[in-house]
């Protein structure tokens, strides 16, 4: 979809479909000259009570040649004080609905509305943008046709602020193209072909010999059951000479849960057990587009989880980077084993903060659901950061507990500590799990196990991957750059 920026007349601009956001308070009168040309049919629709510009309530209008554009989709808003930016993404995804279904080509929208509200029209642009995908790489009928051209009938210079959402909404549509894509397909191997895509990024690649020479025993011990060659990636890219901020994504390609096998029913969806290292490889294709003057590193520990023949088994101890060791309790909780290498790797990087994100714990979707990504850590000024950007991406996230008695849960009678406390304080203490391995650096964990997947469509997410993450990390390191 091409975006354009046009300071044009509603009345005369012509285009397939035309929105025109409505709140109910406002009412359509910032829309009078237009409605005086269609003889007052807008305000038919409204007086029926068939519209009253409810969030997201949508009418479609067909002009008959009284105004250039040839149909008018009326899109609801709420009340003006409580329009916010995500209400905003969900009524321009809304919108993408009905624009998709009645196969509209070329669109605009009027900003007329946004006189009175306190966010900018590109906010509606997001959910548009982020609503605009569909994954049918494997279908054999005709590709899709999407809208081609999105314009913003407006004075306002914005092309600044679109190139940002632009950049976002390219990071999680790629975020959702690696989930969306099957395990067979999408290996380590292949990641690492992803990861080298990239422009303006270099790329180190661990091998298993080299990882069994530092010590990465717990990463090591995941990828055992597999054929699959693991693939410990390491991405760097340098805007400046400052300690890097590091992004360590969970990047296992499948997960069978290894010989404590998931159950059948729904194992298929766990080729979203790399949704965190999706989201650190769209975030970091983003940084290069946007050329942030930045120092970020990204860690990716790829590998499958199988129980073949020489996978770990319950009751292995191995021993991790940075020396501790590790009793297996459950070969499903293979998530926290490759992070604890991945913390214990980046170190040496003496980085100024590290965000770790995972699809970690079933317990994360018991104790959220599908609303939020849990969040922990050892830094109160990191986790604010953190929340301010999901306030700003509509990314929710949820700060949960670390408090030193969890250190009790994962005590292991024969190691230094044990990979599951059990069903108890699941979320909390695989997270009390990675403290133990981040140390003194600045530290968030993201759990993402309830909101990485979608079975059923959000207004502007659809069904499948949602690419949750890479906004959120986007808009937080953009709040580091000083100059914007």
């Amino acid at each position: 979809m091409k975006v354009f920026i046009k300071n044009k007349d509603e009345l005369t601009f012509p285009c397939d479909t035309l929105i025109l956001p409505v709140t109910e308070d406002k009412g359509i009168g910032i829309y009078k000259n237009i409605d005086s040309r269609l003889n007052s049919l807008i305000k038919g629709i409204i007086k029926s009570g068939e519209f009253s510009g409810k969030q997201n309530q949508t009418t479609l209008l067909h002009t008959q040649g009284k105004i250039k554009p040839d149909r008018i989709l009326l899109i609801g808003l709420g009340t003006l004080k409580e329009v916010t930016r995500e209400k905003l993404r969900q009524a321009g995804g809304k919108a993408t609905d009905i624009l998709q279904t009645t196969h509209a080509n070329n669109c605009a929208l009027s900003t007329l509305i946004f006189r009175f509200l306190r966010y900018s029209p590109a906010d509606f642009l997001e959910g548009v943008l982020l609503n605009d995908y569909s994954f049918r790489k494997y279908k054999r009928e005709t590709v899709r046709k999407g809208i081609e051209g999105f314009t913003l009938l407006t004075e306002e210079n914005l092309r600044k602020e679109i190139r940002w959402k632009e950049a976002a909404v390219s990071a999680s549509h790629l975020a959702r193209d690696l989930v969306n894509t099957p395990s067979n397909d999408l290996t380590p191997s292949a990641l690492v072909k992803a990861a080298r895509a990239l422009k303006n990024i270099s790329v180190k690649v661990i091998n298993r010999n080299e990882a069994e020479k530092l010590g990465m025993g717990a990463y090591l011990s995941v990828a055992r059951g597999s054929h699959e060659p693991p693939r410990f990636i390491v991405m760097t890219y340098k805007g400046n000479n400052n300690p890097p901020v590091v992004l360590i994504g969970k990047s296992i390609t499948f997960d069978s849960g290894g010989i404590s096998l998931k159950p059948a029913m729904g194992m298929e969806k766990m080729k979203y057990d790399m949704a965190g290292g999706a989201a650190v490889l769209g975030t970091m294709k983003a940084l290069t587009e946007m050329n942030l003057p930045l120092h970020v590193i990204a860690v990716l520990p790829a590998t499958e989880n199988l129980p073949g023949g020489s996978a770990s088994k319950p009751g292995d101890v191995v021993r991790s980077m940075g020396g501790k060791t590790i009793e297996i309790i459950s070969t499903d909780a293979e998530g926290r084993l490759v992070l604890a290498d991945a913390l214990g790797y980046v170190k040496k990087f003496r980085p100024s903060a590290v965000i770790d994100i995972a699809t970690l714990t079933g317990a994360c979707s018991i104790a959220l659901g599908n609303e939020a990504m849990a969040m922990m850590g050892n830094s109160d000024s990191l986790m604010k950061k953190i929340k301010k950007a999901s306030d700003e991406t509509g990314e929710k996230v949820w700060q949960m507990p670390l408090f030193d008695e969890y250190k009790d849960y994962i005590k292991s009678d024969i190691a230094d500590l044990k990979n599951s406390a059990g069903r108890s304080g699941g979320l909390v203490t695989a997270g009390y799990f990675l403290k133990e391995f981040a140390g003194d650096v600045p530290w968030v964990h993201l759990d993402i196990a309830g909101t990485a997947w979608t079975d059923k469509g959000m207004p502007y997410i659809p069904a499948g991957a949602t690419g949750i993450g890479a906004r959120l990390l986007l808009s937080f390191l953009k709040s580091l750059n000083t100059k914007g």
